[in-house]
């Protein structure tokens, strides 16, 4: 697997679940959430390039698909990439994979890089652009992740 495909742990707990002891839908954006802070901690220098620029990441938009349930004490792991990178915004995917290997859940999130004292998007360029460029990975390389 890429090593631009980025792994978080996640250890489902009791809270995490909805009535019929499944993880609740919404549970799995933060899961995913956490995958992310995860993937910026790994591409620091993105983080750093972002804020030197007085400029954001901004969520706009998110599809998932809810694939199987995950249970209490379920270890999940989330892969989390950046796949597309276009004018002013980027596509960033998560797959949530049980031990087991199977995919739980996954989604691409849509986000537009914000320009924070003018409060709208802003071209994404320059060095952020090289960065983003560079850690970009195939959407098919998290399939072969679930592979592994």
């Amino acid at each position: 697997m890429s090593s631009l495909i980025n792994r978080a742990h996640i250890r489902v707990r009791g809270y995490h679940l909805d009535g019929y002891g499944h993880v609740n839908n919404a549970r799995y954006l933060e899961f995913m959430e956490e995958g992310r802070w995860s993937y910026f901690d790994q591409h620091a220098r993105l983080v750093r390039e972002m804020h030197e620029s007085g400029r954001g990441f901004v969520v706009v938009n998110l599809n998932i698909d809810y694939k199987r349930a995950a249970v209490q004490n379920d270890d999940l792991t989330v892969l989390t990439g950046l796949i597309e990178v276009g004018e002013r915004s980027a596509l960033c995917h998560h797959r949530i994979l049980r031990a087991d290997g199977k995919v739980v859940a996954q989604a691409d999130l849509t986000f537009v890089l914000m320009d924070m004292k003018a409060g709208r998007a802003s071209a994404i360029d320059g060095e952020i652009l090289e960065t983003m460029q560079r850690i970009c990975v195939n959407k098919q390389t998290f399939a072969e992740a679930v592979a592994l």
